[in-house]
This record gives structure tokens, sequence and C-alpha cells, in this order.
């Protein structure tokens, strides 16, 4: 899902980004006017949800890994504005900090994983959900999965298609792609078979299972309580404590991710490419590159294992030390009696 440099053409790249900006500032405005400010840190702790989410890989047939996002949770506890600004954070943090995602692909990993995805679960969740109260019920936590099943399914077809057009759209002389060098005959089946299958039930899993947690130990943590009515009071610390040894267990088990063996479909290396392909793609190999502190969450000689939990560790105080700025920055709205 997280589509690597030169994977795509600067002029994709830049279209993509182009078509994000609006979405952006449209979010950041709809997040200023619906969350309220002591909740509005709260968006660092469901962005890492996500982060931690995207570091489990799971096998998928074929020799490659996917992973769950749980966009589609973001929208259901913060709306899906919202969750256009968390994921896109998560997003970010994973390009500059760790390699995971191209960064002049920044605009079309937001647009599939922060945008479509959590847009798509959330509308089936409200459709299926209906007027279901928001307090963990079958009804909620059914609706729960097959939102962010849809969505994340739908978010694979963008990057298939994205991905797709490009040896169609690019190439040399001689026929050879300058970019992604599979079609969307290829990549788009070789994507939604991953997502459909492996990736989409992961994305239940996590989302289900972290969405059932919350709303049993700590219902204000979203914008809607027990009641369903949305809730502007601020959760108390106390009753955090449930989220953040929930955070600090997956933390821990973070490492699990490292037995999948294999990269992602569509984010090789471009000398591996080279391999299954027979030729590197001039405008990969030509292409500009971005260093990453922690390049695939690894941390110089240490065990691999090390690396992915202080990784993990970072990521998480990153995107909540990001949200508490955030938050500390917006003036309380004036309350007149």
């Amino acid at each position: 899902m997280h589509i690597p440099e030169n994977y795509l053409s600067p002029s994709t790249c830049g279209a993509m980004g182009v078509v994000m900006i609006p979405v952006w500032v449209h979010a950041a405005r709809e997040v200023r006017r619906t969350v309220p400010r002591e909740k509005m840190q709260l968006l660092g702790v469901a962005a890492a949800f996500c982060f931690l989410a995207m570091m489990f890989n799971v096998p998928v047939p074929g020799g490659t890994t996917g992973h769950a996002v749980c966009g589609t949770l973001v929208a259901i506890l913060f709306g899906p504005w919202a969750a256009v600004i968390s994921i896109s954070v998560a997003v970010v943090v994973q390009a500059l900090f760790f390699g995971d995602g191209g960064v002049l692909a920044i605009g079309a990993n937001c647009f599939n994983m922060a945008f479509v995805l959590p847009f798509v679960g959330f509308g089936a969740y409200r459709l299926v959900c209906g007027l279901a109260k928001h307090d963990g019920s079958a009804r909620e936590l059914v609706a729960a999965g097959v939102g962010s099943y849809l969505g994340i399914n739908a978010a694979a077809l963008c990057a298939a298609i994205e991905l797709g057009v490009q040896p169609l759209l690019f190439s040399d002389a001689a026929g050879n792609a300058l970019y992604c060098p599979y079609p969307l005959w290829v990549s788009i089946p070789t994507m939604l078979a991953a997502h459909l299958t492996v990736c989409g039930a992961a994305e239940i899993v996590f989302t289900v299972g972290i969405l059932a947690f919350v709303r049993r130990v700590t219902p204000s943590f979203g914008l809607s309580d027990m009641t369903g009515q949305q809730g502007q009071g601020n959760v108390e610390k106390e009753s955090l404590f449930p989220v953040g040894a929930l955070l600090a267990s997956l933390i821990a088990v973070c490492p699990l991710g490292l037995l999948a063996a294999g990269d992602a479909w569509g984010e090789w290396a471009a000398d591996d490419l080279g391999e299954m392909v027979g030729y590197v793609p001039s405008g990969m190999s030509g292409g500009w590159e971005w260093t990453a502190l922690f390049p695939d969450y690894t941390f110089g000689a240490l065990p691999d294992w090390v690396g992915y939990i202080l990784s993990a560790v970072i990521g998480v105080a990153l995107l909540v030390i990001v949200f508490r700025l955030v938050a500390a920055a917006v003036k309380p709205k004036a309350q007149f009696v």
C-alpha cells in the first residue's frame, strides 16, 4: 500500500499532491470545527494505532506481504475528515523517518490511505450501523468490520490503478517502462487478491478489536460517548491508561511483523525489481532518493527486532507530540453563557 520512491512518475506525484492540498485544507478546517480542543491531542493516539497496525506485516500467498491500516477505525472514532489529518501525519512520519513509502509519493499514499480508505470505510459503516448506538454493540462491530474491509480494498484499488497506468503513460523508445513496469491487468488483480483475502482480514481484526476495546474501557475516547451523542468533554487521564497499555502492548509485540518474509507487492528495491522483469526502469535507477534516519525500521547493527521496537516507540512518540503541539496551538473557542 505504501508506494515507494520512483514507482510513480514525478508528474503523477505532483498531480496527486495537488489533489490532496484542498483535501488537507478542508480537513484541517473540519477538525477545527468538529473536534474539541481537549480531544484534539487524541488524534495522535489514533494515528499511533494506524502507525503500529502498518508495522504488522502479514504473509500473502505468492511470497509477498501486506498490512492493515486502521483508517476506518479513526474515522469511526473522530470522523472521516479527522482521519484524513491523523493518517496523513502517520504516512508523513513513516516516509520521512523510516523510508516506508516515498517522500515524493506522499500525496498518492495519503490519497489512498488517508482519504479514500476512511471515507469509503466510514460510509459503509454508517450504512450498516444505521441508528444503532456507538457503544460497541454487535451491530456496530459488524458495521466496523464491513466498513474496514471495503475501505482498505478501495484504497488498494486506487494504488493499483496509480501503479498500473505508469507503463501505459511513460515508456522509452524500446517500449520499456520508465517507472512501475506492471500494467493495470497485472497490478489490479494482484493488489486486490492480497487485500480481498489476507490484508482485508487483518484490517477487520485490528479495526474491530481496537474499537471493541476502546468502546468498553474508554467510551469517551472518540467524539461519541456511550449514548451516541457528541462528547465534548475532556477524557480523564485515568481513563486513558487502558488505551496507553494497549499501545504499549502493540509496541512490544510489533516484531511479529518481521516474521512475514518478503516485501509487499510493488515495494521492491530497484535491483530486485530488475531481476524480476529483466531490466531496471530508467526513471527508477536515476530517480531521486530520500535518506531516512531509520530506514526500514532499523538501527544500524542492532538486531532487527530491537530496531523495530525502537522505531515503534519513536513513531508513536512523534505522533503524540505532534498532535499535542497542535492542540496547544489551537485557541479555545469562546463560550457564552
